[in-house]
């Protein structure tokens, strides 16, 4: 009797998408229009309804009146009386958790995966983080450091079996390495070029925004994300603010955003401080002492630029590196951020659109394994 000989190797086969419900279809779709919308949920609606009645998303059994009110009983939107009398839905915290990791998800998803766990410097030492390398014991080294396994097999590969015995010779210790902590203040610009010439440059900020927000949360606890804008003036926002960012009236006050960012990295601990600034624009604002505002839209003014480098040599001088992701391409302004980059001797990142979260997420990674000296 012939035996079946078993045949190893791989089957390869059409890529079939998992199934999601219509509910989940639709979600996602509803997640990226509130982002664009900034949080308006009737804006939002009116374009699924629109996108409905061109693509067929829904059916007899299952309409948008259902997913309204799928959404409602679990909890991602909400209805909201208003002083007046009036009413109306909004989402909920829970919706806002949901767009932040869709958003990470995005963006993150992209990227090029590492090892696991909290990002590491590249000094060895007494740190907290295990590296998988051995070397001997050393006088002074902290016992939990020591690894039983290896000492006990380098003491019968010394000793023998027989006659077993440990000393210190035989100790090995594993290598570890510090763990990096972070503080980070992410500067938005919101000046009114941002949705100027019928390009929409806020939704792409606010979705980097909101996935490095996700990352650190989630899997960066003891590093900081503050998130500033700038416009006529520069103020905080918090993380549960960005998918209702919009952008207003103002010009381009990029000393206001520098100020208030080295200010809030002044207060923090970590040794590792950083600014990132997402700017489409010259800047073309600064506020006097006297609280009066100087303003020229028309080229570079020579007295707003020379204030930007300013503050890009200050910001050196208290170690604190500045990254510009530059969105506009005009050589003049090119010229204005390589010599701004030089005075705080940053980096600079001209990029369009589409490559901007990838970009800032792997030069997040990358700064988070060194220390910034």
């Amino acid at each position: 009797m012939k035996k079946e000989t078993l045949r190893k190797g791989f089957v390869f086969k059409s890529y079939e998408a998992p199934e999601q419900s219509l509910f989940d279809q639709l979600f996602e779709i509803f997640k990226e229009l509130i982002t664009h919308t900034s949080g308006d949920f009737d804006e939002a609606m009116d374009w699924l309804k629109e996108l409905d009645k061109e693509y067929k998303l829904t059916n007899e059994d299952y309409t948008l009146d259902d997913f309204v009110q799928e959404l409602k009983d679990k909890g991602y939107i909400r209805e909201e009386i208003e002083p007046d009398g009036n009413g109306g839905m909004s989402i909920t915290a829970k919706t806002e958790r949901a767009i932040r990791q869709r958003a990470l998800d995005q963006i993150f998803g992209k990227l090029k995966r590492g090892g696991a766990g909290n990002h590491k410097t590249n000094r060895v030492g007494r740190g907290d983080e295990h590296t998988g390398e051995y070397r001997e014991y050393r006088f002074g080294d902290a016992l939990e450091r020591v690894s039983m396994t290896e000492s006990l097999k380098n003491a019968q590969i010394n000793n023998g079996i027989g006659n077993f015995d440990l000393t210190e010779k035989d100790l090995i210790v594993e290598e570890t390495q510090f763990k990096a902590q972070m503080s980070t203040v992410l500067m938005i610009d919101i000046s009114h070029s941002m949705i100027l010439y019928g390009e929409d440059r806020i939704t792409p900020a606010k979705k980097v925004a909101m996935a490095l927000a996700e990352l650190i949360t989630t899997r960066y606890p003891k590093d900081t994300l503050d998130i500033i804008v700038f416009g006529n003036d520069s103020w905080p926002i918090k993380i549960k603010d960005l998918p209702y960012l919009q952008v207003g009236p103002y010009h381009t006050n990029t000393v206001a955003g520098l100020q208030l960012a080295m200010d809030i990295l002044r207060r923090k601990r970590n040794t590792n401080k950083q600014i990132f600034m997402i700017t489409d624009g010259k800047p073309s604002c600064v506020r006097e002492p006297d609280g009066f505002y100087y303003k020229n839209s028309v080229g570079l003014d020579d007295y707003i630029v020379n204030k930007c480098y300013s503050m890009a040599s200050q910001a050196r001088k208290v170690k604190i590196p500045i990254t510009t992701f530059m969105i506009a391409q005009d050589p003049y302004l090119m010229k204005f951020v390589r010599q701004f980059t030089q005075a705080n001797q940053g980096k600079a990142f001209y990029t369009g659109l589409q490559g901007l979260g990838e970009m800032i997420f792997e030069d997040y990674e990358t700064n988070r394994k060194k220390r910034i000296r």
